[in-house]
């Protein structure tokens, strides 16, 4: 098992769904899943901190787990099949260990409630990590943003290149006519 932790939640623009990045603490593998979206904001909710009136269903499952004196070791994201992931908590209660299974968005849930590890299974990561190319530079000291902009050196030049097709649209606009009436 390898210890990950969530890089980000990311929204897709074009459906409701979010991806959980998960990042491998040993390396720069990336591993992306696809969840729903109130999944997602219970997980958000926790790591940014912000107070809910009412209890979340992943907060009562907490409560749930404490008040029966357990205790969450860890949760890990065990398998992906047909391109579905696969997870379970690691409950111990009286000295005896418990395999739950769980969806992988309610176990991060809980591991970020309980602040107990995440594991992803090698296999799953073999499977499925993204490692990102490294960015081509003779400058090291240059750090290059995905659209080309260099963040040490910001120039007029970057700035019109980055409006491209906005710049086009503005310049066939014809404002003599908007005079006219």
């Amino acid at each position: 098992m390898i210890k990950v932790e969530i890089d980000s939640i990311r929204v897709s623009l074009m459906s409701q769904d979010r991806v959980v990045v998960l990042k491998d603490h040993d390396s720069d593998r990336y591993l992306p899943i696809w969840i729903g979206p109130f999944e997602a904001e219970a997980i958000r909710v926790e790591l940014q901190e912000i107070e809910m009136t009412r209890p979340l269903t992943h907060d009562l499952l907490k409560s749930v787990i404490v008040q029966l004196g357990g205790d969450l070791e860890y949760v890990v994201i065990s398998e992906l099949k047909n391109d579905t992931y696969y997870a379970g908590l690691r409950v111990k209660i009286d000295g005896k260990s418990i395999d739950v299974d769980s969806r992988p968005s309610d176990a991060m849930a809980l591991a970020v409630r309980l602040k107990v590890p995440i594991f992803v299974d090698e296999a799953v990561l073999e499977k499925a990590a993204i490692t990102p190319e490294p960015e081509i530079t003779s400058d090291p000291d240059q750090i290059v943003e995905a659209r080309g902009v260099y963040k040490d050196s910001p120039s007029e030049d970057n700035e019109e290149a980055d409006l491209g097709a906005f710049s086009d649209f503005l310049e066939s606009l014809d404002l003599d006519d908007l005079e006219d009436k």
